[in-house]
């Protein structure tokens, strides 16, 4: 059950990777369900499920976890229009030990700012489109509703082999202004914007914790 907390720290952390910016030549999204493993030092292994599902005109990203008397989500709704990830409504709940938080924001809130779970797509579709080689700003507002800022830039793209398979990879590195001993390193998949094929957290010069892609479907 301890194991929850890392693994919602992550969830947190991959939901805050939101854009507001324009994708230019990125592929669509497409709908996918998948499992990643997640691994963190000094804890039990979990596993984090995350689907892209469309509905109509509008998409919907969602991540869960779950452990024996334990549970974290975050969903969030949006609309890829003229290049552009819009954030509708983002919503998150977590229950710990009988105690249990729930978080909601709609479009007034979220205003021009995407919210943490338009996340993976927008990034994606920025690094795929635009290689940005050096600090790029990232804006969005946290689960609470507040502005916040992380800083991403590309390095490289290139082929990953996995036990599912052969994918073609965008690695972006993450920093948070003022954490300059952490820093979080991500492969994406080219063709699928939004799917996560590895991902790696490292502090202090160290790996602490590391998530892969253990399943994968499509509709």
């Amino acid at each position: 059950m301890a194991v929850l907390l890392p693994a919602l720290r992550l969830v947190g952390w991959l939901a805050l990777l939101s854009l507001g910016l324009p994708a230019l030549a990125a592929p669509p999204p497409q709908a996918f369900s998948a499992r990643y493993h997640l691994q963190v030092d000094g804890w039990p292994d979990a596993d984090i499920r995350h689907r892209l599902s469309h509905d109509g005109g509008t998409w919907q990203s969602e991540m869960r976890t779950e452990l024996p008397g334990a549970w974290g989500r975050e969903w969030g709704r949006f609309r890829v229009a003229e290049d552009r990830v819009r954030a509708l409504h983002y919503a998150a709940g977590y229950s710990l030990l009988g105690i249990q938080r729930g978080y909601s924001l709609d479009r007034r809130e979220l205003g021009a700012l995407p919210d943490r779970q338009s996340a993976l797509v927008a990034l994606a579709r920025r690094a795929i489109g635009d290689a940005c080689s050096r600090d790029c700003p990232l804006h969005y507002r946290d689960h609470r509703g507040r502005e916040a800022v992380l800083r991403y830039r590309v390095l490289g793209r290139d082929a990953l082999s996995l036990p599912l398979g052969r994918f073609e990879r965008v690695r972006v590195a993450l920093t948070e202004p003022g954490e300059a001993g952490k820093r979080l390193v991500l492969d994406l998949d080219a063709r699928r914007p939004g799917l996560l094929l590895a991902l790696e957290y490292h502090r202090d010069g160290q790996r602490r914790s590391r998530l892969t892609l253990t399943a994968l479907a499509e509709p």
